[in-house]
């Protein structure tokens, strides 16, 4: 399993609004401004991110988005598989799609079975909270190095 641009950036799009949440629509160009990314292919992440209603959208001059939940209600592994669907590591274990023929006489399934538990378990354990106050900890650190 590798997370793809789209998953990692849904995931900086969700915290750049975190961050700049000031109760105001923030427009997308400012999102990718901030993380210095395309709006075209920030709009089509966004996309997914508003059909999963994890954001609100408004139209117009001070149209933009922001978050829909509170933030410790966004789950990053919900996040993630909004934009990447699936997260198994081997295609035998997606729950979408076909089954492994040989998943009763495979000797390795019982370690990808572990290895997935372990990745949805892992992603899961952590809300777009814990990342704001982990990124809010990380700029802590920076300035306590650089005023030193």
């Amino acid at each position: 399993m590798k997370i793809s641009t789209k998953g990692r950036y849904a995931l900086r799009i969700m915290l750049d609004i975190a961050i700049h949440d000031d109760g105001k629509y923030i427009p997308l160009k400012d999102i990718a401004k901030r993380q210095n990314l395309t709006v075209k292919y920030l709009e089509q992440i966004i996309s997914l991110l508003n059909k999963a209603g994890y954001l609100q959208s408004l139209r117009g001059n001070t149209g933009g988005y922001r978050l829909a939940k509170n933030l410790d209600e966004y789950v990053v592994g919900d996040i993630l598989r909004v934009t990447e669907g699936d997260l198994a590591p081997v295609a035998c274990l997606k729950k979408c799609g076909d089954f492994c023929q040989r998943e009763d006489i495979c000797n390795t399934v019982l370690f990808w079975r572990g290895l997935d538990r372990v990745i949805n378990e892992y992603v899961d354990s952590y809300t777009l909270k814990d990342l704001l106050e982990q990124s809010q900890d990380k700029d802590n650190n920076k300035k306590l190095h650089y005023t030193m």
